[in-house]
């Protein structure tokens, strides 16, 4: 019997409990999962560089001893077959999420048929939280630390000061 092993890609800019509780709940279908933080040059600027969203999803997963967290560029379906990985997950909160990740899907299976999309729905507590609304709070100096892992919501402090 081989690892079922599995990417989820994304720019997590910042981590959230919602991308926590997706981790999690692949854990539970997959052996072994690579979060990979996407580096894509030409989205807008990110608050957090790549190699501070990698630190702080790697703390924020310590103790899930089948997670491993790294980064990558280009595309996302040839990222998971150089490590091994049949098969993407995402994650959902809306409607909205749906319409533009079953477009990426479509297209990732278009060029690559080999690799499969899972879409997990987020958990209701997490449905609202958005990275780009909890960086608009943060930034107004709102508290977001039931939204966000310990590690993340200092980080976003630190960063709006």
């Amino acid at each position: 019997m081989t690892d079922k092993t599995a990417v989820y890609p994304g720019s997590f800019d910042p981590f959230t409990n919602g991308h926590l509780d997706v981790v999690e709940r692949a854990l539970g279908i997959f052996d072994r999962l690579i979060v990979a933080v996407a580096a894509n040059p030409e989205k807008r600027q990110p608050l957090f560089t790549v190699e501070e969203r990698v630190h702080l999803i790697k703390s924020a997963l310590a103790g899930h001893d089948r997670v491993e967290v790294s980064s990558y560029t280009g595309l996302t379906v040839e990222y998971a077959r150089s490590r091994g990985a049949n098969t993407l997950v995402k994650g959902l909160r809306a409607y909205s999420d749906f319409d533009a990740e079953l477009q990426q899907a479509l297209m990732n299976r278009k060029l690559a048929p080999d690799i499969h999309t899972v879409f997990l729905m987020s958990s209701f507590a997490h449905i609202y939280v958005s990275s780009s609304i909890l960086k608009d709070i943060a930034s107004y100096g709102g508290n977001v630390s039931d939204l966000v892992p310990p590690g993340v919501a200092k980080a976003l402090k630190e960063k709006f000061r």
